[in-house]
């Protein structure tokens, strides 16, 4: 059968996770740096189309194609290692560590922030003739939004930060399923389904996803963006990550595991 019971699915999320911690070190980072560069790439690519368009919506039923290119290669983001690593842990995988975990966070977020931001100069260059000329309509409505997502949430105080926290756990709630999506299914088109519906919603919803973002707010500074690398990382990175890592593995990992993995006792009828 091409779809797998969720039993299945979530033994294959832990052996996933177990897989990525003991992976060599220079193939988790360049697996990162794949992952942050082909996602920043789907991400202007969506914006360009919202701005093309004037329809948001065509830009996030677009964006997808990216996550699903990364994960059907085998590249990985921190959003979705978040998930997977801790329930090797909870399933007491012989040689998985919380200190082994963070490590393997650590060059993972590194790779994607590497992967995002190389292609954020790629596309500071494209959308400003190799910064000979103003950005044009695209740069513009990059380096907005990269206003909007941090000044904006400033101006609001510990409303605004509680608000990116939130929108950051929501983010990796979906996307999160998005990373199960690719498990569901033994087909390309079955994988790719199961993964499209949930990025899709993040984007058209404007959730914060931590590496989409490690390409929108660098481009934008370097086009010209209102805003400084301070309020990028304190209203809008640093909770974004936190929430990422709240909604993906609360929310997904762990209630997935708990129900379909570590179940309860039958009821006894009465």
């Amino acid at each position: 059968m091409s779809y797998l019971m969720p039993s299945e699915f979530v033994t294959k999320m832990v052996d996933a996770g177990e897989s990525k911690l003991f992976m060599a070190t220079r193939d988790a980072f360049l697996r990162a740096f794949m992952a942050g560069g082909i996602l920043a790439l789907a991400a202007a690519f969506a914006v360009t189309i919202s701005v093309q368009t004037g329809s948001p919506l065509i830009g996030a039923l677009l964006f997808p194609v990216g996550f699903c290119m990364l994960y059907l290669l085998g590249f990985d983001l921190l959003t979705g290692v978040f998930v997977l690593t801790p329930l090797a842990w909870l399933d007491r995988r012989p040689g998985v560590t919380i200190s082994g975990i963070l490590k393997h966070w650590g060059v993972v977020f590194m790779g994607n922030l590497f992967g995002a931001i190389t292609v954020a100069v790629f596309m500071a260059i494209v959308f400003t003739y190799g910064f000979s000329t103003p950005p044009d309509e695209v740069g513009v409505a990059i380096s907005e939004m990269g206003k909007d997502r941090t000044l904006g949430y400033k101006e609001f105080g510990a409303a605004g930060m509680l608000t990116v926290f939130i929108r950051g756990v929501l983010c990796n709630w979906m996307v999160s399923l998005g990373v199960v999506g690719a498990m569901i299914s033994t087909t390309v088109g079955g994988k790719v389904i199961a993964m499209w519906m949930p990025i899709m919603l993040f984007f058209a919803m404007g959730f914060e996803h931590s590496i989409v973002n490690m390409f929108l707010f660098p481009s934008a500074l370097m086009m010209g963006g209102d805003f400084s690398v301070w309020d990028y990382m304190i209203w809008n990175e640093i909770p974004v990550v936190l929430g990422n890592l709240v909604g993906g593995l609360t929310l997904t990992g762990l209630t997935l595991y708990a129900t379909h993995v570590r179940t309860g006792a039958k009821r006894a009828l009465q």
